[in-house]
């Protein structure tokens, strides 16, 4: 079920919220906790039933090797290191099968010439979230972080429909305390108003912002044959914004929804095009995320503990796994390996004790991160090189005649005058949404700082509203959200 839709607006949410806090007022906690699990099972399976069972399984599976964790000073028979051992490779192989099976067979029959047919997997949605959510309670358990004896409280943990398709990537010791206060079983009308003020912001920045730039960069990316100078750096820009838009206008709203249950979800986003560094911008995006990198590989791995050789290695093999996480093909292989080796890069300058000036740090950093999304975004390196090429090309500029007249004299030898984004779908509007963008990421402030700002007040009221009647009117077509993929 998406965020975005009109089930989930006006029947899923509604129903959930009245129900589960008349549980709570009739003091029926243990209920109050079931009936958020159900509703976050119809929630998952609301797209397709047949993957119910999986996600039973592997919480099923999670929770007993979490028990074995919590009680291994009681268990002779097997360590504790051993039990970990099996739940990580458990985790690990239900992901790669699911998501890695026909890019391995595929590459396999490339290497060997052999004919092995693709099963063509469907991925299920969020697995990589919730694998990676479970990955981290194990190891929490393991170092006697974390412990879960009620099968609810975990089956709550794992399956909280805010955060379930597509993060944050949650920590059981910041989430169940929160489950458990028992001021949190009341209707708080400060969380509500804030929520639905903040899932307002990221309604409006999937569905007005995000979704007019998808058309764009899908055009560019997937239909294009050709691409002109300025077409091409419309498409990357446009894919860099849609894709921010989107991912964090699903983190608003998983956060939004969450404050009206009186839960805070981890923040997510922090104005990551507004970093001067790479390693500043790992810092900003999609921070959960960054965290587990930091947290259970890159730490484990050695750090930067064990020389700086030892520590660049980790940083490109942390990001390089980063990126296979992502998806199955080589081009976010590709786009992982660059950003570790920006990352190593960035560090040895550090280590020089340089300084950038902060206009040209922003540019640099802007600029690569757009770049490597091209590898994110396209289904084949054939494609990346088509936009990647097209950016750096002087051979196929084309410019409006009515703004460039005065430039007449050089048309057809520098340039040509015709429909500048005639092959992406776009028009003079589409100058505006990217000069727009940049206005939004750069001088605004984001959705975590107004909400630390935030005042139960007419005029945000007004705003929340207008943005969500205005977007229910967009709502006639069916987006998903991008990180759904991955």
């Amino acid at each position: 079920m998406l965020f975005n839709s009109y089930e989930f607006i006006f029947a899923f949410l509604p129903i959930v919220f009245i129900v589960y806090f008349y549980l709570n007022s009739k003091r029926m906690v243990l209920g109050a906790k079931i009936w958020l699990v159900l509703a976050s099972l119809f929630f998952y399976s609301y797209w397709n039933i047949i993957y119910l069972p999986l996600i039973l399984l592997s919480i099923f599976v999670n929770y007993g090797v979490g028990i074995s964790l919590v009680n291994s000073d009681k268990i002779r028979k097997l360590s504790s290191k051993t039990i970990l051992t099996f739940g990580i490779v458990f985790n690990l192989g239900l992901l790669g099968y699911f998501k890695y099976t026909d890019f391995f067979l595929e590459n396999f029959n490339g290497i060997f010439e052999t004919n092995i047919p693709l099963p063509h997997i469907i991925l299920p949605l969020g697995i990589s979230f919730f694998t990676f959510t479970q990955i981290a309670f194990l190891v929490d358990a393991y170092k006697k972080e974390a412990k879960e004896y009620n099968i609810f409280n975990y089956m709550l943990f794992v399956t909280y429909f805010p955060h379930l398709l597509a993060g944050p990537i949650l920590h059981h010791k910041e989430m169940m305390p929160q489950f458990a206060s028992k001021y949190n079983y009341i209707k708080n009308y400060r969380n509500i108003a804030l929520g639905l003020f903040i899932f307002s912001i990221g309604l409006f920045k999937k569905v007005v912002i995000a979704d007019t730039f998808a058309v764009w960069a899908n055009a560019g990316f997937d239909t294009a044959t050709t691409l002109n100078l300025i077409e091409a750096w419309a498409t990357s820009l446009s894919y860099t914004f849609q894709l921010y838009f989107d991912f964090s206008g699903y983190t608003d709203m998983a956060i939004g929804i969450s404050l009206m249950f009186n839960i805070k979800l981890p923040i997510n986003f922090n104005s990551p095009y507004k970093a001067l560094s790479i390693q500043d911008f790992w810092r900003r995006w999609h921070m959960t995320l960054s965290r587990f990198l930091r947290d259970y590989l890159y730490i484990p791995l050695g750090g930067n503990r064990k020389g700086n050789i030892r520590t660049y290695v980790n940083l490109i093999t942390t990001f390089l796994l980063g990126g296979l996480w992502h998806g199955a093909g080589w081009t976010f292989i590709i786009w992982g390996l660059l950003h570790g080796i920006a990352l190593a890069i960035h560090r040895f300058w550090q280590s020089l004790g340089f300084r950038m000036n902060k206009i040209l740090a922003w540019f640099i950093t802007f600029n690569f991160i757009n770049i490597t999304w091209i590898f994110f975004r396209a289904k084949d390196f054939e494609s990346a090189m088509k936009v990647l090429s097209s950016m750096f090309s002087l051979n196929n500029i084309v410019l409006p005649e009515k703004y460039f007249k005065f430039l007449s004299q050089y048309n057809e030898i520098y340039f040509r005058f015709g429909e500048v984004y005639d092959n992406i779908l776009g028009k003079s509007n589409t100058t505006v949404f990217i000069i727009v963008g940049f206005i939004i990421v750069l001088a605004f402030k984001n959705s975590m700082e107004n909400m630390i700002n935030f005042k139960a007040n007419y005029f945000n009221l007004f705003l929340s509203f207008s943005f969500i009647i205005y977007c229910i009117f967009q709502l006639n077509k069916i987006s998903e959200f991008l990180y759904f993929n991955f």
